[in-house]
């Protein structure tokens, strides 16, 4: 047998349609392995072409995406938040309703969230369920909140926080060192409000 390896993916599958007296063939074992490394690159750049079309994949293509729904590129964002302001964006389209809020607060955050309404006081609280503390993107779905809600509509957030009941005698020392002030209650940002 041939010493020279075929490390192509599509050079070993284009190899094994080749007749048996190839087997020891150096010189087709070495085209086979040539051309299948360019047929990977191949698929793997229309691989890479394809995710760009779809929001929770997107990469590179995530600028053409802000630039069609008008949102600011920020190059320095975490990929994952551009990608939920982008779909809670497509999301946010239609009548103001609480479902719409829900649907648009789930694309930024990605947990459960409710929302209740205060008809008498002209408001709506959005409560983060599954989110422990401040989500980071925060300032972002509040923008877009007040984008599709009716001026005259107040909106509060309400978040969740630990407390001593979901740490007693259930975290260690060393988790608790490790889990950011911010996820405990009064722990955020000193004078900072978010309404």
């Amino acid at each position: 047998m041939s010493e020279f390896k075929i490390s192509s993916p599509m050079g070993k599958e284009m190899f094994s349609y080749m007749p048996a007296y190839y087997e020891n063939s150096r010189v087709i074992r070495a085209d086979l392995n040539a051309k299948g490394a360019e047929l990977d690159g191949l698929y793997q750049a229309l691989n890479e072409t394809l995710d760009q079309f779809f929001v929770r994949t997107a990469t590179w293509g995530l600028d053409r995406w802000e630039m069609e729904l008008g949102i600011a590129t920020e190059p320095g964002k975490p990929i994952e938040q551009r990608r939920a302001v982008v779909e809670s964006k497509l999301r946010g389209a239609g009548k103001f309703s609480g479902r719409l809020v829900k649907n648009v607060a789930e694309a930024y955050n990605g947990g459960t969230v409710d929302v209740t309404f205060q008809p008498a006081e002209w408001s709506f609280t959005v409560k983060f369920i599954d989110t422990i503390g401040i989500p980071p993107n925060l300032d972002d779905l509040k923008m877009v909140i007040e984008e599709i809600k009716p001026a005259h509509l107040k909106v509060e957030y309400e978040f969740s926080y630990l407390l001593i009941r979901d740490i007693h005698g259930v975290m260690t020392l060393n988790q608790m060192e490790q889990t950011p002030l911010s996820k405990f209650a009064g722990g955020g940002p000193v004078g900072q409000q978010y309404t």
